[in-house]
């Protein structure tokens, strides 16, 4: 029997269609599905997503549910944002996700990124003073921005108001997807 614990909970996946990290999209989705969240993956286009496995290897496809630009962040109670290098750095490029981030900090909604995902956030201007992790070549971008960068599997931060789960790497998703259930399941959203 499922866990139903995340009943009623909304969740936005945001990637491009081509170069996000297979596992990190998959797993949290799956994952989250399975504890009784609604989750939607939003992407560019609504053309399939071509996911990769470490960064080169053709992955599993998967088909959007709606494009960034017909997203209402207001109606989720999470954002995620998995890895993958092409994925990340194009869609920070994207000023619907831009913004998308933006509406989830202002109303101190949680954010879970993972590997390269947090390059979204710096993008965004959302790191300042925020403790995270991510994929280590992120480190300097991080701190660049304002951000403390500490290498750790998963970091779970809530000095803004708002929590921010961030973690490495794919082989971090247990604990990843561990903290994203918390973020989401902790206060009323």
């Amino acid at each position: 029997m499922a866990d139903t614990s995340l009943a009623g909970r909304r969740v936005l996946a945001i990637v491009t269609n081509y170069g996000v990290e297979q596992d990190e999209l998959v797993v949290p989705v799956g994952q989250l599905r399975e504890s009784g969240a609604e989750v939607h993956v939003a992407a560019v286009s609504p053309d399939e997503i071509r996911t990769l496995v470490g960064d080169k290897d053709p992955g599993e496809t998967v088909r959007p549910d709606l494009t960034l630009a017909d997203v209402d962040p207001t109606s989720y109670d999470l954002l995620l944002i998995p890895g993958g290098t092409l994925n990340a750095d194009t869609l920070r490029l994207q000023d619907e996700a831009l913004e998308i981030v933006r509406s989830f900090t202002r109303g101190r909604r949680p954010i879970a990124a993972i590997c390269h995902g947090p390059w979204v956030l710096v993008e965004a201007g959302v790191v300042e003073s925020r403790t995270l992790t991510s994929y280590a070549s992120l480190r300097t971008d991080i701190r660049n921005a304002g951000g403390t960068w500490v290498d750790e599997p998963v970091i779970s931060d809530n000095a803004a108001d708002w929590v921010l789960v961030t973690s490495r790497t794919p082989d971090d998703l247990g604990p990843f997807v561990r903290e994203a259930k918390a973020a989401l399941t902790a206060g009323t959203h």
